[in-house]
C-alpha cells in the first residue's frame, strides 16, 4: 500500500519538515475508505523484507529486477508503524519473512478462531489464502475502492480453486517476482493442467502422457525448477497472535496527521472523532 500510494500521489505532498508524506497519507486514506465499507474489529499492517532470504536462496533471480526503495519513500516506511499506531491500528513486523507471509498467518489465525479476515493487497499471490472465512480486498490500479475476492471469484478468474494458486503461479510464472514459469505454458494451459490433475506434482507425474509434446517436455525438463517456484509462491507460516479488538482512534489519528503536516486529513479525522 505504501508503494502504491507513493507512486499514485505527488511527492510535493510534504510534512512540516519538508519531506514527502504522500505514501503515509495515501495509505491512511485507502484503509479509512475500506473501513467505511467493511467495519472491522482490528486493523493490522504487515511489514517484512522485500525478498526473504529463504526465497532468494531457493532461486537467486527472485525479485532481482525490482528497483531499490526510493529515497523519499524509505523515511515514510520507517515512520509508518508509529504513525498508524496512533490510529489504534497494529503493526506486525517480520525480519525473516515477507509481509504476505505475515498476512496469511494472521488470516489463518483469525479463521481458526471462528472469525473472518479481509486481506487488503494489490498482490494476487494472496488469493491462495481465500476460503470460507478469508477474502481478499484487491486494490486495483485506478479503481475506486477495493474489490472483494472470494473463492468463486478465484475460480472465475483462473479456473482453479484458491488452494492451488501456488501451483498455478509456478506453471504460469510471475514476472513481478522474477519467476519464469514453465517454458511455453501460459495461463490457460496452466489452469487446464491443474483442473485435470489437481496439483503441480500430479501434472509432473503425468507429463509423459501430455500432448502437445512441448507441454510434456516443459513439465519433464523443468520439473525441479517448477517445484522450486511453487515453494517460493507458497506462503510460509509465521507465529502470530490474534490482535485484540482496537477501534480506530480518530482523535489520536488526527493528532498524528497534524503533527506530520497532513492538515486536511487531520480535519476529517477530527470531525469523525467528534461524531
Amino acid at each position: 500500500m505504501l508503494y502504491r500510494a507513493f507512486f499514485a500521489l505527488p511527492k510535493s505532498i510534504k510534512g512540516v519538515d519538508g519531506k514527502p508524506v504522500n505514501a503515509l497519507l495515501g495509505t491512511a486514506n485507502l484503509i479509512l475508505r475500506e473501513l467505511e465499507v467493511h467495519p472491522s474489529r482490528a486493523v493490522v499492517l504487515c511489514f517484512g523484507p522485500d525478498a526473504a532470504d529463504y526465497r532468494v536462496e531457493l532461486y537467486e533471480p527472485y525479485h532481482a529486477e525490482r528497483p531499490p526503495v526510493p529515497d523519499e519513500l524509505a523515511p515514510q516506511f520507517a515512520d509508518a508503524p508509529a504513525f498508524f499506531d496512533a490510529f489504534g491500528w497494529t503493526s506486525a513486523i517480520a525480519t525473516d519473512l515477507e509481509a504476505d507471509d505475515v498476512m496469511g498467518s494472521l488470516a489463518r489465525a483469525e479463521a481458526d478462531a471462528g472469525g473472518e479476515a479481509l486481506l487488503m493487497t494489490g498482490d494476487r499471490d494472496l488469493f491462495q489464502c481465500v476460503g470460507d472465512r478469508v477474502k481478499v480486498l484487491y486494490v486495483r490500479t485506478g479503481g475506486k475502492g477495493a474489490e472483494v475476492v472470494d473463492e468463486a471469484d478465484v475460480v472465475r478468474r483462473y479456473g482453479i480453486p484458491a488452494s492451488v494458486v501456488p501451483d498455478f503461479i509456478a506453471l504460469r510464472g510471475d514476472p513481478s517476482d522474477g519467476l519464469p514459469g514453465a517454458k511455453g505454458i501460459g495461463e490457460k494451459t496452466a489452469a487446464d493442467l491443474l483442473r485435470r490433475h489437481g496439483s503441480l506434482e500430479a501434472a509432473i507425474e503425468g507429463a509423459i502422457r501430455e500432448r502437445p509434446a512441448r507441454v510434456s517436455g516443459a513439465l519433464i525438463d523443468g520439473a525441479d525448477d517448477l517445484r522450486t517456484f511453487k515453494d517460493i509462491a507458497t506462503l510460509r507460516p509465521f507465529p502470530v497472535e490474534r490482535p485484540p479488538d482496537r477501534p480506530t482512534d480518530y482523535a489520536g489519528a488526527a493528532a498524528a496527521a497534524r503533527e506530520r503536516g497532513m492538515n486536511r486529513l487531520a480535519e476529517r479525522l477530527e470531525k469523525l472523532a467528534a461524531a
